[in-house]
């Protein structure tokens, strides 16, 4: 193996994040002290500590206050259909060629986090769904992300209005995707998404997918056989079939793959399962393909699992910032997979090899924490009323 030659250093860490934030996501200059690339010092700074942009200017010695930064963030940023463009080309600015030729796998997967408070203007910013943190009441994001070569780069990113229906959503991130001229080979979709409208959609986009099919309405009585995806879920061996969904004068038919297994202790469970898949648009090799294939989405997960460790925290109700703080954790997460790809990877014949041991995502939080306190200053000191002891 090849001796390392070069270096990243946090600087190029800092200026690569700050050029995205300034030339792609469209954030406004502002003027006076809290200047735009103090801003991006402290939310960067805000993001590392998981923390909020007012806790972020009390730990630093020249930062401006809390208040004034929070002024400078409503300056700077556009207006909320603006930043979502901007947004969205700092996410693909990164994506390396090579995902642009050729189809890929797409997973499109919708993002919860909980929030306990009132709406800001609109009632629909508030998405309702099922109980979790303690709350039915959420702001939801959408995103769409492909996997090349095993690195995962968020290619869209859209909010979600409560009552917004499935089929839209998918349309306006295939929509985002086309743009930055990565051509969605694949759809893989999380179970919610498993509706005739969104079927009826993608089948007429030309669009193969792939994703869980639910068994919806009541158990039959006891008796009596099961029917449609309930009779799947009974089969002892995997194996193909169609099923039509129906809804009023709509109907739409999938093809439908069984996979099935013994748990064997697996996830703390034992005894046989069914895996049924709902499919369109492509002929797989076998079920167990399926279930692998389908396992490959479960990578949006742990981007999102990296997205709650770089989001800032806030108890703001506008939706705009809220936004921009889950925006800018995804695009401080393409950062990092890009120096992977780009940088730190280790140049061989067939294919680069990945070192992610050179730099783990929070190590590189860490450095851009450590940018903003040498511009900054940090305070190492409080205020107490007893001596110290000698």
């Amino acid at each position: 193996m090849r001796k390392a030659q070069y270096t990243v250093t946090r600087k190029d860490v800092q200026e690569h994040t700050a050029a995205l934030l300034e030339q792609k996501a469209g954030l406004k200059p502002t003027k006076g002290k809290c200047t735009l690339s103090i801003l991006i010092h402290l939310v960067c700074a805000a993001a590392a500590r998981l923390t909020s942009v007012f806790d972020a200017c009390a730990q630093m010695k020249d930062a401006p206050s809390g208040e004034t930064a929070r002024l400078a963030l409503l300056a700077t940023l556009p207006e909320y259909a603006k930043l979502q463009q901007g947004v969205n080309r700092a996410l693909i600015a990164d994506v390396p060629k090579p995902l642009r030729q050729r189809k890929q796998r797409v997973a499109i997967d919708l993002h919860l986090v909980p929030y306990y408070g009132l709406p800001m203007e609109d009632p629909k910013e508030i998405y309702r769904s099922q109980a979790k943190a303690g709350t039915h009441n959420f702001h939801a994001y959408a995103s769409a992300y492909g996997v090349f070569h095993g690195q995962r780069f968020t290619l869209a990113l859209t909010p979600v209005a409560y009552g917004e229906k499935m089929k839209d959503i998918v349309q306006r991130l295939l929509t985002l995707v086309r743009k930055t001229c990565v051509r969605p080979g694949l759809l893989l979709l999380d179970r919610g998404f498993y509706s005739i409208e969104v079927i009826r959609y993608l089948q007429r986009a030309r669009v193969p997918f792939l994703m869980p099919a639910i068994a919806r309405g009541r158990k039959p009585p006891e008796g009596e056989p099961a029917k449609g995806i309930r009779a799947f879920q009974l089969w002892k061996r995997g194996g193909w079939g169609q099923h039509t969904l129906v809804a009023g004068k709509e109907k739409a038919t999938v093809s439908i793959a069984v996979h099935c297994g013994n748990y064997r202790g697996k996830r703390k469970k034992r005894g046989r399962y069914a895996w049924v898949y709902a499919y369109w648009g492509f002929k797989p090799g076998s079920t167990r393909w399926m279930k692998d294939t389908y396992r490959s989405r479960f990578g949006i997960e742990t981007s999102y699992r990296q997205l709650n460790e770089a989001r800032i925290k806030t108890c703001t109700r506008n939706p705009v910032v809220r936004f921009f703080f889950i925006a800018l954790a995804l695009i401080l997460r393409n950062v990092w997979v890009w120096f992977h790809w780009e940088r730190l990877s280790t140049p061989r014949r067939g294919r680069r090899l990945l070192r992610l041991e050179r730099l783990r995502f929070k190590a590189m939080l860490l450095w851009l924490l450590h940018a903003a306190e040498a511009v900054l200053g940090i305070f190492d000191e409080t205020f107490t009323e007893r001596p110290s002891r000698q």
